[in-house]
Order: C-alpha cells, then structure tokens, then sequence
C-alpha cells in the first residue's frame, strides 16, 4: 500500500485572486481523501493508498479502476500424468491433474475453490454417454459392472472391526514405589496404550508411607503426578488441575488425605474438601489418620457460623474445611454465603488443595439447549476463578460420563487459550462429531499429558443378567385399566380446563404437573411388577447361602407421609403410592370454575355502586380519575399536593369552572345541582321527569340508574346461578373422579411391600433417606406408621446403624436407595463377619449412569472375599425400557472414558435408544403413522400382502399417540376420509425419542409393546442404512490381521509444551489374508471334530466381474441360519451370511483343486489391486478387498491437532473417510498396542500439509 502525493500548497496570493491548483503528475488521478477530505494525486496502477495528513487507508472506488484486464483463453494442458483424473477447471477451464481420492482443491491457474463430485461426474461432459477419458481424447472405456462381493467387503471395512477386549490388567508403568494394591485393578485397553509423561516430581512424605503402607504403588503414582501437574500454569495464568476418575474400591479418600499431607509438609496448611454428604467428614478424618496426618484438623463448615472463619470467635487457621455442594451453594438470612466465607479464608494468593470430591455432583453447568445451569455448577466455577492459585483436584469414577459434563473442569486446560477449542462449547461439539471414540481419545490425552488417571476394581467374577419379570395375569389387568382411566382423565381435563380458557398460565402449570404425574405413576407400577419377580430371586438367593442388596430410587415416603396426614397412624394396608399421587394430582389440580360470591340483597348493590361510583364534592369525574392515578404512581411523596403536577392542578380548576347540569346544559345555580351516587351526572332537581321534590340523601341516584340497578340485580342472580349450577357440576365430577381413584386396584408401595414380604424389619436392613415407615401390626390386621429412629440410635446414624447389622450378618437383606447410600460399602468385606456373596438386584434402574455406577459400586469394592452378581430386572412392557435406555447411553461413555466392564453387561447396549439414530427413527415411525410417508418396514402382526391389517395398525397407532398427547389438534375427517383421525406432532415431539417411552407406559400393554416393536423395526432400518453408507459410529475398532508390522520411524508432528508429550505418526503394512493351507485346515479341523454341517464348504460366486470370480470358504453357525465367511484377501469377515444369502450369490465347489486354484490365484492378485480391479477410479489409494495395506495411524496427543485432520478429512470423497475413526491394533512382531486416529492412505499428504512439522523419532 502506497503513499500517494499532496499537491504542493500554493505561495501566497493577493486575497482578490484565487489560488492557483498545481498541475497533477501525468497520468495520475486526483481523489477526495475520505477521512480529512484534502485532494490526493494517486499514481497511475496505484489501487489502495494511504493518506499522508490523516493516515486513513482507503482505496479507489470502483468507477474509477477502469476495465478489468481481458480474461485470458484457456490454458492448454502441460502434460497428461496417468496416474491422477484429469478435469476441467470450473472457471478458467484450465486441464488439471487431479490425485485420486482429494475432493477440494485450488485451480493453480486461476485460484478458484474446486470440488469433486464423482457421482455428478458425468455432467461436465459433452454427452451422458461420453466418459472423461473419451472428453480428453482417448477410447471410450466400457462401463463399470457392479461388483456385489467388492460392495459387501466395502460396508464390512467401512464399519471396521470388532471392538477387543475393553480392559487390561494395570500397574504403575513408570513407578516402582510402595506395594501393590490389595484387589486386582484394570485399565481400559486404549489408555493402557498411551503412556504418562516421565515422573519428576519426589514426595516428602514418601519415607514415611514406605514405613506405614498406608498407600498403595497406584495411590503413590496419583500422588506423584497430581503434584507434578500442580507445578505447571495454563496459558491463561490459572495453575494446572488434576483429575482423578479411579472408580469405586481404589481408594480416593485416602489418596486425597495423602494429597493434603503432602501439601501440609510444603506449608499450605489450608484444604477445602467438597463432598456429597456431611456424614462423609467421619470417612476423610479416618482416612487422614491412616496416612498419618492425625496432627490435620477436619472443620465440618455446617456446624460453623457465617461469620469469619479465621476470627477470634471461630478461631479456624489452617486445616480442611470440610463441606458438601449444598453448602457450597447457600447463604445465611443475612444474605452472607457460604462462598464468600471461603474465599475471605483463603484469601487471594491462596495455594492450597480444593478437592471436588463426587464431582459429577457439579453436572450440568453447560447444559442442554433451552434448560438453565445449575447454580452448583456456576458455584464450583467461581471458586476456580478467584482463586487462580489453588491447586484443584477432580475427584470422581463417574465424571466424564457425559462430554457435557465436563464443562467446570476449566482447570484442564482441554480449551481456551493456546488450544485448537476457543471455547468449551468448540471442545463439545467435536467430541459430540466424533463419537464414543473421541471421548475415548481425551482420556487418552489426559493420561499422556499426566493430568488424568483412570483405573477401577477388575469386574471379574462379577456375573451381570438382565432379567425381564412378566407382568402377572392381575397386574396387566391393573396395568391395562390405569392406562384406560389416564386417557380419560386427560379429556376430563380437557373439558374441565375449556371452561377456564382465559388462565392460560394456570392451564399449561396444569398440564406439566398431569405428565409429571403421568410417568412417576407409571414408574411407580412398573416397580411393583417387578417385586414378585425381586421377591423370588432374593428368596433364592437366600437359600443358597447369599445375601441380597436391593437397589431403587424412590421410596414413596411423599406419598406415605400424605397418606399418614390425612388417615391417621393405623390404616388398614400399606399405601398405594399410585393411587396417592392420582389423588393428589386431581385434588390440588382440577380445574374448577371459581364459586360465585353470595350477596344479600340490593342494599349491598347499591353500597357498592355507590363506593365504585362516589366522587369527592366539587370535583369532576375526570380530575378524580387523574388524581388518584397520581396518587398511586406517587406513594413515595411526602404529600398528597407533592404528587400533582402544575398541569394536573390547572385541569382541576378548569373542570370545576364548567359544572353544568348535563339535561339543561345551563350552568347557573351551581348549588342546587345534584350528583347521581351511579353515574356522576350534575342535573337540576326540576330537569329530572318527574322533577325532584324529595330530601336529598348521600346515596342519591338518578331514575335511570335505579332502573339498571334493578335490570342488574334480576341479571347478576341469573348469572350467579348459572356459575353456582356450573361449579356445582365441576365439583361433582371432580367427587366421582376421585371415587373412581379410590376404587381402582392399584399396587402398594414396593419398597413396604418388599420389607413385607422378606420377613419385616427385623429382617431387612433399610438404607434409605426416609423417616418414618409403615410395618405390620403383630396380629397381622393393618399397619402403623412409626418412625426409623429409635431412643438409641439418632435419626442421622439410622443408616449407619442399619448398614452394621447387616455386615454382622443379623440382617441377611439389605435396601438401599440413592439418598442413604452415599459412601456406603456393603461388599463382601473380608474384616467383616457377614462375607456371603452378594446378589445385587436392581429393582429400579436410576436417572443416570452416574448413579448406576454409585449404585453398583456399593457391592463391588476393594478387599472382598467375593465379586457380587447382578440382576438387572425389567418388565416385558416396551415403554419401561426408557430407563434402561437414559443408563446405557451413559454407560457406554463411562465404559469409555472411565470404567464400567461392557464384557460383563453388554446387554445393555441392546437397550440404548435415545441416540441419534433412535430420533432418526422417531420421525420416520411418526411420518408413517401420520401418514405424510409410506412405510418402510411393516407393523408388527401385519402383512405386505394385506393392506388392510397395515392400515388398521395405523389407526390404532394414531388413536394411541392422541391418547397420551402426542398427535395434538386432532380433528375426524369427512368425505372420503370419513371417520379418519387428523392432527399434527409438534416439531419438539418429532425427535424426543424419550418423551415417546415416557409417555409409551402409559398405553394398555398389548398397544404399547407393538408400537414400541414397531418403533424398533425403524431403529434397526435406520442403523442398518448407516452401515451401508458408511455413517455408524462403532466406537473404537480393533484392526485384526495375520502380521501387522511398523513401517519404518514413527514422525512426531507435534510437540505438547506444557507437558511435551507428542503427536506421532505411525505407518503400519498389514496383511489380512488367510492362505488356502490355512483356508483348508478350518474345514478339515471341523470335519474331523464332528461339528460340520451338511452346507459347509468353499464357494465361488455365481457372477464374473472383470471375468474373474470371487471364492469364500462358509461354516454354518450352530442352528442360527447363518454361516462364518472367510475370504482370502481379507481373512474372516465381521458379519454372518444368511442362508438365503449364500444361495443367491454364491454356489458350492464340488472340486477341491477349482476351489484350491481360485482361492490361491484371488489371494496373490489381492496382495496389489483392489476388489474393483486394474481400473478403479481411486487406483492404488482403494483398499477394498487388498489384502497387503499401508496403515496410517496418528497416535499420542490427538486434541492440539483435532481442527486440522478435521479439516482435511473433509476433503475425501468416500464418505467413510471423511469421520474420524479411532482405531486400535496390536503389531504381531513386538506386540506393541497403539491407539489412534485412522488416517486413509488418500488423505494422508492433506493432514500432513495442514500439520506444523514432522521429524524422525530419535533413537
């Protein structure tokens, strides 16, 4: 950008002669500056300048640049390079050499932004029949067969291989300190892959754990980095946080006590400790005192004032102060909170522990589209923020459940400044893009940067089932009559609410409390189905020498005390929690016209006429109204007169000056005029017809106010009637609504029925948070309410006091809900007398996986003689599969980025519909059912071959989604859709797969359960489709071949500067194929065994393409219908062949060296072409079907660098490459396991241009 030239400033001149304007030089132009407006000369070819007086750059506009230069013609081609495709440029038409398999590009002539589109490749030519070569001048090349065995191989590979073994055995692999743990601990296999930077840090404390034992070699390893990360700063300035996602049974307490001792013996003697609950202060002094730091004060803050901590009067200077969320979150009456107070006590420079004990406690700072954060999460955020210097530690096995949830572990340093995630919500929508992998390759990132350990309890010996308990003949009766009576109370309510149109807000509280009610009701039944089933296993289990630990989430202690409150301590049976909270719904929420007010007769009328209508003496009926409004804008005046403005007062005056009687319009004799107590008229007593002679009393009015007053009083009885009769109505239907509520058979409350039935309290040890309970008189005829705590054992220790007496073995059942389980260890302790195995049952699955784990983790800890077994019940209903599909979608990611065993409880997986491809389903099931798109699965119980059956589905389906409020606005149609059911689904409903099996439960069993299957039929469709296109998200997969072998030295491509550990890129050759020796063996080993069927063999394809044919070798599968392909460029393939299958495309060999010669001459040709033959579009960068492949892998730290392979992935032209594939393999060589992002072979020069460097691995 140039400087362009000022005209030089002219000698003076007389005033009378104008200054002379100098000459320009040639050939430049003369322009108005646009900042101090002086005239510029710009030289000839400048475009954009600088004005030299006010330095505003600017440039010519456009009128003033002349012609744009001619384009120039279309370069010719330098040279045909056969190995690329040559096309055409978009713009300059310039022949480009385009490598294969690269979908954007620059054009290097003229610069413009290319992309390629194969499947519209045609249309850049001449004719349809025209192929690019034959545009380009060579022979046409005949068209392409559809290779069907090169399409199968293609989906089976773009899917990926099966996903191994998820956990490895686990110890320190870079410390050798303190002895090993007393349980066998485990590792998910990708993170044993990555290794924790060198440790560099050396305890204090360390002689004196090698002298007590008190921590084991994988607490010292915590220790050790914890302290080591602590030493280092974000970019931002804040100092480094640490998390530890250890699951239950590994000991977090104690290495949190050891993490402040050590701190302690460094001088930062101040801790916050923030836990879940209060009663866990007693756990973190015993575990303080077992490291050794007895001399270390524990201040629980709820016992403390809100006054200064470190004041004369509390006298608090160092130690750990112990406090939960809640308090984290509160304030005094005062308005002094809890935060503050601890802040003032840390004060600013503060360098001591926070330790965010259960973190997952903290969830939901970022959180879904519409909802609000939850003020714990903004709490635990503005404690990190003002103490910048605080050394934080996240604590929790269940953390990183969701990606979400992550967002108040700001001390990671995973996004913000010096990283590739300017924000949490760029962080969140990567992993949300990348899948359960990417969850998987942050912990991977965490561990390799030292700011991340993850190991749990092994799971082995611990037996998972899942156990559907059919609903007993008289509980579908129960289940199907509840069902019936919600759907009519949803049009009772309808009605009742159309009377009360105008109270909208009223109206919508009402509807959000009836659906609440809705799926607590059905939970609540679902529970009891599930008792006779819970019942008979802990009985067995009992006999056979077990214990039992029953686990739900609610008690029903609401619906108790209410129950209690209104009938009294002695009632005749346990409360039905159903039936309570169907009452309470129709009690508190029917809506009612407003009863009419009573008034006695027409004195009281004319009060209130006269009251509404009075005026002050001398004063117009306008300025009163004016006055008063002043009055009440202005009630902080010290006076009435204060309040009135000049204009106010004047426009008084006047309307006092013009009282003039309103019959006469005359204004004189102002003093006889009399004011009607009504209206407010001023008239003459003799303008009044007949005139008026009487006295004249205070509540005088004129006769045509009398006459109204009289219509209005026959006119307000008629009304108040009417009202009264229609309130009156309302009221008895509420009554028989209610009576019906009574009548209805309906379950009691599980958890008193369940105490009932396992032999009482005396029996049954309950850990939950309720009061009081209902128990069985000695006589057997009725129950009483009592409270749990007793003179001996206060209420607070009640769960305590239970939790001992089962561990002694006095109580064989244990109940245990989430609020009085907290902290709680109920396994087969070895120091304990009661060392039965347990047998733990979930009766009700929890909101989340962060409580399943919780739950879970109650039974299976560290030093038990025993692994517990679980038994997972679930009803046969569809819809209650809605719980079970909220857990295992967290499950899935607990199992990736923390720990949760998928080999023992894979079948929970079958369960998770509240997916993407669950809402994809959702609305293609509601498209169908509303007919707006044809069907592309058929209902279950139908047939293709009978419309009928189909359309009858439809309408019950319709009817079933009206009936709980799904299909809205429904109308029934005439003419020749007569009798047909119209709607519409709102946008919201159309995705909300968990509004749909909430609201699922609420449908008769048999409807239910075929909408649920039909609903599944479209799941499988969906995820079915997206294999085939290459879309599904399989998680991490494993790479199987006979040798997989490094090629070559590792290349680093980035450097981690706070923690240097790097990105490295790692080239595998791999060889997939299986020789005919081998091919051979397999059958003759099955032959010999006597387990081959009639059907197995080697085949060939009943097709040629490129006149050569395809040979498998097919084992049936033990009476599935299915047979086990291997082929000899790939080795076996993932997915079973159905019978049906195998006949259509292949045929058996009959001769064994047809077989013996095609399978050998398939198996070398494979080593260097793909299955599509010589002449693939995508030439050597095809790996369909080869046999011998370069494997490209990126391994180590995967985060700094995630926006560019993004991007460059973005490019590839198969779909399949264009997603991020985290893969694993393990070379046969060295066994060396790597863990990485799959890089395809097309892509690869991309991602290595947008990355910074690469060079060799040293050494």
């Amino acid at each position: 950008m140039g400087q362009p030239s000022v005209p030089p400033v002219p000698p003076l001149a007389p005033p009378s002669l104008p200054p002379p304007v100098p000459e320009p030089p040639p050939g430049s132009r003369q322009v108005r500056c646009a900042g101090c407006h002086g005239i510029l000369a710009v030289a000839p070819g400048m475009m954009e300048f600088i004005c030299p007086k006010c330095q505003l750059p600017q440039m010519l506009p456009p009128e003033l640049l002349g012609a744009p230069p001619p384009r120039r013609a279309p370069p010719k081609a330098q040279g045909i390079d056969p190995t690329k495709i040559q096309l055409p440029c978009a713009r300059c038409k310039a022949i480009l050499n385009v490598p294969h398999g690269l979908a954007r590009f620059n054009c290097p002539q003229c610069g413009v932004d290319l992309a390629v589109d194969l499947s519209k490749l045609q249309q850049y030519f001449p004719t349809a029949s025209s192929s690019p070569a034959a545009f380009l001048g060579f022979p046409p090349v005949p068209p392409e067969e559809i290779n069907e065995v090169a399409i199968d191989v293609e989906r089976e590979e773009d899917e990926g291989g099966t996903v191994g073994e998820t956990f490895t055995d686990y110890r320190p692999p870079r410390l050798s300190l303190g002895q090993t743990h007393p349980d066998p601990v485990v590792e998910t296999s990708s993170l044993s892959a990555v290794q924790p930077p060198e440790p560099t840090y050396h305890l204090k404390i360390m002689d004196d754990l090698e002298k007590s034992n008190a921590l084991s070699c994988l607490q010292i390893e915590t220790l050790v980095y914890a302290c080591q990360r602590h030493l280092h700063h974000l970019q931002d300035g804040a100092r480094a946080g640490f998390f530890i996602g250890d699951g239950a049974g590994v000991g977090k307490g104690r290495t949190i006590a050891g993490l402040i001792w050590e701190n302690w013996q460094h001088g930062r003697c101040k801790s916050l400790w923030v836990s879940v609950g209060s009663d866990l202060k007693f756990d973190a002094r015993r575990d303080l005192d077992d490291v050794g730091a007895s001399c270390i004060e524990v201040h629980a803050l709820n016992k403390l004032p809100y006054s200064k901590l470190d004041s004369k009067a509390v006298g608090i200077k160092d130690g750990v102060i112990f406090l939960t969320y809640s308090s984290l979150i509160a304030s005094s009456e005062r308005g002094r909170s809890r935060l503050m107070q601890l802040l003032q006590w840390c004060g600013s420079e503060f360098d001591g522990l926070v330790v965010f004990d259960e973190c997952h406690k903290a969830k939901n700072l970022i959180p879904e589209t519409g909802s609000q954060p939850t003020r714990t999460g903004e709490a635990v955020l503005e404690i990190q923020a003002k103490l910048p210097e605080a050394r934080v530690i996240y604590c929790s096995a269940t953390g990183a459940s969701e990606p979400r949830n992550l967002g108040y572990m700001v001390r990671l340093g995973l996004w913000g400044a010096g990283t590739c995630f300017s924000q949490f919500h760029d962080f969140l929508g990567a992993l949300d893009k990348g899948g359960v992998g990417a969850l998987e390759l942050v912990a991977m990132d965490m561990k390799a940067r030292g700011m991340y350990v993850c190991r749990t309890l092994s799971y082995k010996g611990a037996e998972f089932e899942v156990i559907e308990a059919p609903l007993e003949e008289r509980m579908m009766d129960m289940f199907k009559k509840a069902a019936e009576f919600w759907a009519e109370l949803r049009v009772e309510l309808l009605s009742a609410s159309a009377f009360l149109s105008e109270d909208k807000s009223n109206s919508s509280q009402v509807w959000r409390l009836y659906w609440a009610s809705h799926q607590r009701f059905f939970r609540h039944m679902c529970m009891s189905a599930k008792v006779p089933a819970a019942v008979r296993l802990a009985k067995k289990a009992l006999a056979e020498g077990k214990c039992v630990v029953i686990g739900l989430q609610s008690t029903g202690e609401a619906r108790t005390e209410e129950a209690v409150t209104k009938y009294g301590l002695e009632l005749d049976d346990f409360v039905s929690g159903p039936r309570e909270l169907l009452l309470k719904l129709v009690e508190e929420n029917y809506p009612l016209p407003p009863k009419p007010d009573s008034f006695p007769g027409e004195e009281s009328v004319k009060e209130l006429q006269r009251k509404r209508h009075s005026a002050t003496p001398g004063v117009s009926f306008r300025g009163r109204v004016r006055k008063v409004a002043k009055w009440n804008v202005a009630g902080d005046s010290d006076s009435f007169e204060e309040s009135l403005s000049e204009s106010d007062l004047e426009s008084t005056e006047s309307d006092e000056e013009f009282q003039i009687c309103e019959i006469c319009n005359n204004e004189e004799e102002k003093k006889l005029l009399l004011r009607c107590s009504c209206c407010a008229r001023l008239v003459h007593p003799g303008c009044l017809v007949p005139p008026w002679t009487d006295l004249v009393s205070d509540d005088w009015s004129c006769y045509s106010c009398k006459e109204k007053t009289d219509e209005y009083l026959k006119a307000r009885d008629a009304y108040v009637a009417e009202l009264l009769k229609r309130y009156e109505a309302a009221l008895e239907r509420k009554t028989k609504i209610l009576d019906i509520i009574r009548s209805l058979d309906l379950p009691n409350n599980p958890l008193d029925d369940l105490i009932d039935q396992l032999g009482g309290p005396e029996n049954v040890a309950e850990m939950t948070g309720r009061r009081g309970m209902l128990i069985r008189t000695s006589g057997g005829k009725g129950v009483i309410y009592q409270a749990r705590s007793t003179k001996e054992v206060a209420m607070e220790m009640v769960n305590m006091h239970e939790k001992q007496l089962f561990m002694d073995g006095k109580k064989l059942v244990a109940i245990i809900s989430e609020a009085g389980s907290a902290g709680v260890s109920l396994q087969a302790d070895r120091r304990v007398l009661n060392q039965k195995r347990r047998v733990h049952i979930t009766l009700e699955l929890p909101w989340s996986a962060d409580r399943a784990i919780q739950q879970f983790g109650r039974t299976h800890r560290s030093n038990q003689a025993s692994a517990p077994q679980y038994r997972l019940l679930f009803t046969t209903l569809g819809g209650e599969k809605r719980f079970a599909s909220i857990v295992a979608k967290r499950l899935e990611s607990l199992g990736a980025l923390t720990q949760g065993d998928r080999r023992a409880g894979p079948s929970l997986s079958a369960f998770n519909y509240d997916s993407n491809y669950g809402k994809r389903a959702l609305m293609m099931m509601y498209r169908g059912i509303m007919e707006q798109d044809p069907l592309p699965v058929v209902p279950p119980g139908c047939s293709s071959e009978n419309p009928t059956t189909i359309q009858e589905f439809i309408t019950i389906a319709k009817a079933a989604l009206v009936s709980v409020g799904i299909v809205r606005d429904t109308i029934i149609c005439n003419g020749k859709d007569g009798g047909k059911v119209s709607g519409r689904i709102v946008d919201s409903d159309m995705h909300d797969v968990g509004r749909f099996l909430n609201r699922l439960l609420g449908l008769p069993p048999d409807i239910q359960n075929r909408l649920f299957e039909f609903f599944i039929s479209f799941l499988d469709l969906v995820v079915h489709n997206a294999r085939n296109e290459g879309q599904f998200d399989s998680g991490i997969v494993d790479i199987k071949a006979n040798v997989i072998e490094l090629q070559g030295s590792p290349k680093i491509v980035h450097v981690d500067s706070l923690s240097g550990a790097a990105t490295v890129l790692f080239t595998f050759t791999v060889d997939r194929g299986i020789t005919w020796e081998s091919a051979k063996t397999l059958l003759d080993e099955r032959q010999m065994d006597g387990v081959a069927y009639v059907n197995d063999g080697f085949y060939e394809s009943r097709r040629e393409w490129m006149g050569r044919r395809h040979f498998i070798l097919a084992l049936e599968c033990s009476g599935a219908g299915t047979f086990k392909i291997f082929r000899p460029a790939v080795g076996e393939a993932l997915r079973e062949m159905l019978a049906a299958e195998l006949k259509n495309k292949y045929k058996k060999l009959s001769s064994i060296d047809k077989a013996s010669k095609g399978w050998q001459n398939e198996y070398e040709v494979s080593s260097t072409q793909c299955m599509h033959g010589p002449k693939c579009k995508l030439g050597n960068y095809c790996t369909v079907g080869r046999r011998l492949q370069e494997v490209n892998i990126l391994g180590g730290l995967i985060l700094p660098v995630w926006g560019s392979i993004e991007k460059a992935l973005s490019k590839q032209v198969r779909q399949s490459h264009r997603r991020l594939r985290v893969v694993r393999l393990e070379t046969t060589t060295d066994s060396q396991r790597i863990v990485g992002l799959l890089i395809p072979n097309a892509a690869i020069e991309s991602v290595m241009q947008d990355l910074s460097w690469v060079a060799d691995v040293e050494g």
